[in-house]
């Protein structure tokens, strides 16, 4: 698939979801990152008018589960979040943030990611560690 065809696939798996809810969009990828968009308004606010912490850490885990895909064969393999770790950095109160998700390590049975979160001028927002397991589909 191409780019433009992994970034639509991810988007449509995002339809009546989380993702959907919090208007998070997929809208770069290569061959070791993946990046999607989340706009910063007073959908994902806390009451003092600041991006929510929890909003942004559902943004950093779609992102860091989405792409520990690339990695897993789709007919027998699935992917579970079992940890996250979040610092947030700066607040936001308008505007886009974007998280960036590295691999930091691809095993057979873990993946661990780096998810960076910027906002439109490149500003750190939070950092992120996600660690996800491989899970067998099969498996009783």
């Amino acid at each position: 698939m191409n780019k433009t065809e992994i970034l639509k696939a991810f988007n449509e798996r995002s339809k009546n979801t989380l993702m959907e809810t919090l208007d998070i969009e997929y809208v770069n990828v290569g061959d070791d990152f993946l990046t999607a968009k989340m706009p910063v308004n007073t959908r994902v606010h806390q009451p003092y008018g600041q991006l929510h912490g929890g909003a942004t850490a559902a943004l950093a885990e779609s992102v860091g589960s989405a792409a520990s895909n690339f990695f897993i064969d789709h007919k027998n393999q699935f992917i579970n979040g079992i940890q996250l770790s979040i610092n947030h950095i700066k607040s936001k109160r308008e505007g886009t943030v974007f998280a960036t998700a590295k691999n930091i390590h691809k095993g057979r049975t873990t993946h661990l990611w780096e998810v960076t979160i910027v906002d439109e001028n490149n500003q750190l927002i939070s950092v992120a560690k996600m660690t996800n397991i491989v899970l067998d589909i099969h498996k009783k």
